[in-house]
């Protein structure tokens, strides 16, 4: 055997629906990942800011804080004591 005979036959190139072939794989990883995004969206990042606000305003006290910045003078309407 010598070493310039080819051992195999290449395969032939794709030549017809090769753009049709990349659209319809890049339109499933872009499908794919926008779900991935969605879901870390929702459930990593959505779900744990509204439990901080829900968190926030369940100890909060709107009268407490007026009048706190009230006696500090912030409001114009109003005379601080």
């Amino acid at each position: 055997m010598s070493s310039t005979e080819v051992t195999g036959k290449l395969p032939k190139p794709q030549l017809r629906s090769l753009l049709h072939s990349q659209i319809k794989r890049n339109l499933l990883l872009t499908g794919i990942s926008v779900i991935i995004a969605g879901c870390y969206m929702r459930f990593g990042y959505g779900d744990s800011r509204k439990k901080a606000y829900a968190d926030f305003f369940r100890d909060y006290d709107i009268e407490k804080e007026f009048e706190r910045m009230r006696k500090k003078g912030l409001f114009d309407s109003c005379d601080s004591d």
